[in-house]
């Protein structure tokens, strides 16, 4: 199945490299290559494209256009993913594109471009609905976090609360495991616990990881 995007760069070479690498891909079309905010927001109201991949910064004031595009593209276009770029780790950047919600976004470091298989994966996961964080943007929240625990977090156990934790960190179930000393097992009863405590549905299990760090790192409210 085809996924319908459109891009927001306003580097032109970072636009064409882009550009080139989505053209690799058959399930991928691109409609669309902006260079401004503006350029954007008028190419989604033409073309209603089912992803947009947009740098952070673009003219006209090269501050946050990319988070402020994916606000309004959830506002008026809901079904629409976006995926953010970014050059640098800015966990502040992340959590404004969060705080409305995680569904349908993802904010990846520009040295993911160069990696197809990693691009098309946000793409893909965002047009399903799901989130992507990079892994590098999430250690910079779990190491910025200093938010005060919510009240849905004091449902979890103290247990609970160690596997969230490392769960933060990326690791994987055995990986958990061997960090809190307790079986592969016990880490998914745990997972699937906190998933239930959290009021994360039953849907995909990957996205629901993200969400329950997300909520973790007070990132987006429970």
């Amino acid at each position: 199945m085809t996924i319908t995007l459109v891009l927001a760069e306003d580097s032109f070479l970072m636009r064409e490299g882009i550009s080139a690498l989505l053209a690799l891909d058959e399930e991928l079309e691109l409609l669309a290559g902006c260079a401004s905010y503006d350029e954007l927001m008028t190419a989604v109201e033409e073309h209603h494209p089912q992803v947009v991949i947009t740098d952070i910064r673009m003219p006209p004031t090269q501050t946050d256009e990319g988070i402020r595009a994916a606000n309004a593209i959830r506002a008026n276009h809901p079904d629409t993913g976006v995926v953010v770029l970014s050059q640098y780790v800015e966990p502040a950047y992340a959590l404004k594109l969060f705080e409305q919600g995680s569904d349908g976004r993802a904010y990846l470091l520009k040295e993911r471009v160069a990696d197809l298989g990693e691009l098309g994966a946000a793409i893909r996961r965002v047009a399903q609905g799901g989130s992507v964080v990079d892994p590098k943007v999430m250690d910079a929240l779990i190491q910025s976090n200093t938010t005060k625990v919510s009240s849905v977090l004091d449902r979890l156990t103290e247990r609970e609360r160690e596997v969230l934790a490392e769960m933060a960190k990326g690791g994987s179930n055995a990986a958990i495991g061997e960090a809190l000393y307790i079986s592969a097992r016990s880490v998914e009863k745990h997972i699937n616990t906190i998933f239930t405590k959290l009021d994360l549905q039953p849907t995909d299990d990957l996205n629901r990881r993200v969400r329950a760090v997300l909520i973790y790192l007070g990132v987006v409210r429970d």
